[in-house]
């Protein structure tokens, strides 16, 4: 076997995987729901904002303390198209009759309450009672490989369709996510969200300690 034929070998054997959503019940305890994005995106922006405490009270103690794990807000854009689907028409009949729309539904209900849950609230208003929780939504796990699996919150989503079939179903469109990451601080302790959360950043830990800089690499031997 040539090198080369045997790169290929290797090549073909790689698998890409993808990133998605993962819903889980309000307990963490059971799936409902995989989403995985059909294609990987470009580009992913994330912003960490420290959370730390105010220096304005004069208190020199305070200037080097942390109060918590840092604010991380992850943007991403998200294609969805029906292009490959519709040219083997007879192998895709639900993409024939409704384009992307499954998919784009199974998107948006990650921010829409059930409407059996609508219907109870409603139920126990008319009731009389007085006082109604918020409804209660699922654990949304974002998963962008094996070592980033975080658990968050959908902030913002927006829906950009692009091209229509002859019923005016999408089948092309770009969906805009931005995500709330949920730390330690955001959520309840013992529950799975939290221990995901704590998981995220023992990983990030392990992966900073291989990164090998130390102060020669500033052309210092010691701290002046």
């Amino acid at each position: 076997m040539t090198p080369n034929a045997r790169w290929g070998l290797e090549a073909m054997a790689v698998q890409v995987l993808r990133a998605g959503l993962i819903l889980l019940d309000a307990a963490g305890t059971a799936v409902q729901r995989v989403i995985s994005l059909q294609y990987n995106p470009d580009t992913l922006s994330r912003t960490l904002t420290p959370r730390g405490t105010t220096t304005d009270s004069g208190d020199r103690l305070e200037a080097t303390r942390l109060k918590g794990p840092p604010v991380e807000t992850i943007k991403l854009d998200a294609e969805i198209d029906a292009a490959d689907q519709l040219e083997h028409p007879r192998n895709n009949p639900d993409t024939v009759a409704n384009g992307i729309q499954p998919e784009l539904a199974a998107i948006e209900t990650i921010i829409v309450p059930r409407s059996a849950d609508i219907q109870a609230a409603e139920r126990l208003a008319a009731s009389g009672t007085i006082e109604i929780l918020p409804l209660p939504s699922s654990l949304v796990l974002f998963v962008f490989g094996p070592r980033r699996v975080l658990p968050v919150r959908v902030q913002d989503m927006s829906v950009l369709e692009e091209a229509f079939d002859a019923n005016l179903s999408p089948i092309r469109a770009k969906i805009g996510l931005t995500l709330r990451v949920l730390s330690v601080d955001d959520l309840a302790p013992g529950t799975r969200g939290a221990g995901l959360a704590m998981a995220a950043l023992s990983t990030r830990e392990q992966i900073a300690k291989r990164q090998p800089a130390t102060l020669s690499a500033f052309g210092l031997r010691g701290l002046p």
